[in-house]
C-alpha cells in the first residue's frame, strides 16, 4: 500500500473523530469508485462542563455522573473524572464593563471570595465503573464549577447531572441541568433583560488556553444595542458568569441570546432567577431546524410561554401543535406563529396541557417554505406566591441512546414523544448510587402522542439512579424529557431536562480487506 492511501485513511478517521462521520471511497475491479460503508464505533474521548451552581449561601447541590454499561467495542480501560474550575467574574476577566457585579441569590450584593477565584483545580467526582452512578454534594456559594473528560470504556454515553435546591430568597427553586460539552455556537430563546429577572450567561472554558466569546441579545424588534457584549475573555479552565442586563440598556421581556466564540470553545448555559416565579437553568436550544419538538410539558402546568427565533434571512410561519396522551391537537387561538427574521417572537399558551402531559411540535405552515428556527418554553407550575418555573428547549430526536442521571425514588417523570410514526422504546433504570439492581422495561409510544410515566424503579434502590432510553429500530423518531419534582413548603419545585442523543457512537470509514488495488 502506498503512503497516499495510508494518509487518506488516517485523514478520514480523524475527520470522523471530530465530526462523527466520514466516508472513504475506493475503486472496484472495473476502476469505478465505490463508497465504503462506515463502521459504527464507540467514541474514545468526550468532555463535559458544569457551571457554578449558585451564589446562594443556602444552596444545596448534588452532582451525579454516569456511563451506561455494555457499549460494544469500548474496551476495558479508561476513566471519567470532573475537577473544579476557577470562577471569574466578567469584570475581573477583562470585560470593559467593570461595574458588573454578581448578586447573591439570597438577595445581597457580593462577589466570589478571592479564595474561590484562585482555587486550584482538583479531582471532585470520578466514575468507578460503567453502569453504576456516583454522586457528590456541595453546599452554599462555594459549590464549584466543574470541567472534565472521559475516555475508553467510560466515554460512550457519559453524562453528568447538576441539581441545586435553594429553599428561600428571590431565586428559590430547583435548578437542574445536564452538564454539556464545549462548542462554539449556542442559541438561547427564552432569556430576558427585564427588571424582575436576573439572567446570567455562564461561559465555561475546558481548555488550558483562553477563549474569547461574543454575546448578542435579540428582542422583538431585532438585536439590542450593546457596547460590552463582544470580546469577553474566558480564562483557561475557568467559568465566567455574565449578567445579561449589564450588556444592554434596552429591556426585552422575551429575548434570544446568541453566544459564539472568536477563539477557543466554551460551554454555555443561562441561569434564570425570576423574583416572582423562582429559578432554573435555560439550556441551549437544539440546532436550528424547520421542524422542532419541545417535549415534556407537565400535566399540571399553569402557564406555558413559547419563545422562537429565526436566525436566517427568511421569516418563519410555524404551525403550533400539542402532542398529548391521545393524539396531536392544535391549541385554540394559537394555530400559527409568525417569526420575523432575526427578531424574537413569543406567545402565551396558558395551561395548554389541560391536565395531560404533552409536547409542543412546531412545523412549517407551508412545506415548501421551511425556515430553520430555535425555540424554548417557559413553563410555570403553581400559582401566586407558590409558583415555580422551568425551561424546555427544542431538542433533537434520540438516534440511538440517551441518558439522564439523578432520578429519585419519588418525583421523576419521563416523557416520550413520537410526533411521526409509532415507536417502541427500551428504558433502563440503573443501579442506585448507594446500591440496587437495574430494571428494564419496553414501552410503546403511539403515533402523534406523548407517553408520560415514572421510570421503572431499580430493585433495592439506594440513592439516585440514571435512566437510559433506547428507541428500537423500525419505529418513528422519539424525543424525550425528564421532569424531576421536589416540592417544598407548598412550592411545586421542579426542573425539566431534555434527552438528546448521547452521541456515544461515531461513523468511521471501513477499510477494504484488500487495498492492493489502490497501488503499491
Amino acid at each position: 500500500m502506498n503512503r497516499t492511501t495510508l494518509s487518506l485513511i488516517a485523514v478520514a478517521t480523524a475527520l470522523a473523530a471530530v465530526t462523527g462521520f466520514a466516508t472513504l471511497t475506493a475503486p472496484d475491479s472495473t476502476g469505478a469508485a465505490v463508497a465504503q460503508a462506515p463502521a459504527r464505533l464507540p467514541v474514545e474521548r468526550t468532555s463535559q462542563l458544569c457551571p457554578a451552581p449558585s451564589m446562594s449561601d443556602i444552596a444545596e447541590t448534588t452532582y451525579t455522573s454516569f456511563t451506561p454499561a455494555g457499549t460494544s467495542g469500548a474496551g476495558t480501560s479508561g476513566s471519567a473524572e470532573l475537577s473544579e474550575s476557577i470562577v471569574t467574574l466578567a469584570g475581573t476577566a477583562g470585560n470593559t464593563k467593570d461595574t458588573q457585579k454578581d448578586k447573591k441569590d439570597d438577595g445581597s450584593d457580593g462577589k466570589k471570595t478571592d479564595s474561590a477565584q484562585n482555587k486550584q483545580t482538583k479531582a471532585f467526582l470520578a466514575l468507578k465503573e460503567p453502569g453504576k452512578p456516583v454522586s457528590a454534594e456541595a453546599s452554599g456559594a462555594e459549590a464549584p464549577a466543574l470541567v472534565g473528560s472521559a475516555d475508553g470504556r467510560f466515554a460512550p454515553g457519559w453524562t453528568t447531572q447538576q441539581t441545586t435546591t435553594v429553599s428561600v430568597g428571590g431565586a428559590r427553586g430547583l435548578l437542574g441541568m445536564t452538564c454539556a460539552g464545549p462548542d462554539t455556537d449556542f442559541w438561547f430563546p427564552g432569556a430576558s433583560t427585564e427588571a424582575s429577572r436576573q439572567d446570567y450567561v455562564h461561559l465555561t472554558n475546558p481548555d488550558d488556553s483562553a477563549a474569547v466569546a461574543d454575546i448578542e441579545v435579540y428582542g422583538k424588534d431585532g438585536v439590542l444595542k450593546s457596547e460590552v457584549g463582544e470580546g469577553i475573555p474566558v480564562p483557561g479552565r475557568s467559568s465566567v458568569p455574565v449578567l445579561l442586563s449589564t450588556l444592554t440598556s434596552e429591556t426585552a421581556p422575551d429575548a434570544t441570546v446568541h453566544v459564539t466564540t472568536r477563539t477557543g470553545r466554551v460551554g454555555a448555559v443561562v441561569r434564570v432567577a425570576d423574583e416572582k416565579a423562582g429559578s432554573d437553568w435555560l439550556a441551549a436550544s437544539g440546532d436550528p431546524a424547520s421542524r422542532v419538538v419541545l417535549p415534556g410539558i407537565p400535566a399540571d402546568a399553569t402557564d406555558v410561554r413559547l419563545v422562537a427565533f429565526a436566525p436566517g434571512e427568511d421569516d418563519a410561519d410555524l404551525k403550533v401543535q400539542l402532542a398529548g396522551a391521545d393524539g396531536t391537537i392544535t391549541p385554540a387561538g394559537t394555530e400559527t406563529l409568525h417569526v420575523k427574521s432575526r427578531m424574537t417572537a413569543s406567545v402565551d399558551l396558558a395551561d395548554v396541557t389541560k391536565g395531560e402531559a404533552g409536547s409542543l411540535v412546531l412545523s412549517p405552515v407551508q412545506s415548501g417554505r421551511a425556515t430553520p428556527v430555535v425555540a424554548a418554553l417557559r413553563v410555570v407550575r403553581g400559582k401566586g406566591a407558590d409558583q415555580e418555573i422551568a425551561f424546555i428547549p427544542a431538542t433533537a430526536p434520540i438516534a440511538s441512546r440517551a441518558t439522564v442521571a439523578d432520578n429519585r425514588a419519588k418525583g421523576s417523570m419521563l416523557s416520550l414523544t413520537a410526533p411521526g410514526a409509532a415507536a417502541k422504546v427500551k428504558v433502563t433504570s440503573s443501579a442506585g448510587t448507594g446500591g440496587g439492581e437495574p430494571a428494564v422495561k419496553t414501552y410503546t409510544v403511539k403515533a402523534g402522542t406523548t407517553l408520560a410515566f415514572a421510570p421503572p424503579a431499580p430493585n433495592g434502590l439506594k440513592g439516585s439512579y440514571a435512566v437510559t432510553v433506547e428507541p428500537e429500530a423500525g419505529g418513528g423518531p422519539v424525543y424525550a424529557a425528564r421532569t424531576l419534582a421536589l416540592p417544598a413548603d407548598g412550592v411545586p419545585m421542579f426542573t425539566v431536562q431534555t434527552l438528546p442523543d448521547d452521541r456515544g457512537m461515531v461513523s468511521v470509514p471501513k477499510a477494504r480487506e484488500d487495498l492492493s488495488i489502490l497501488g503499491d
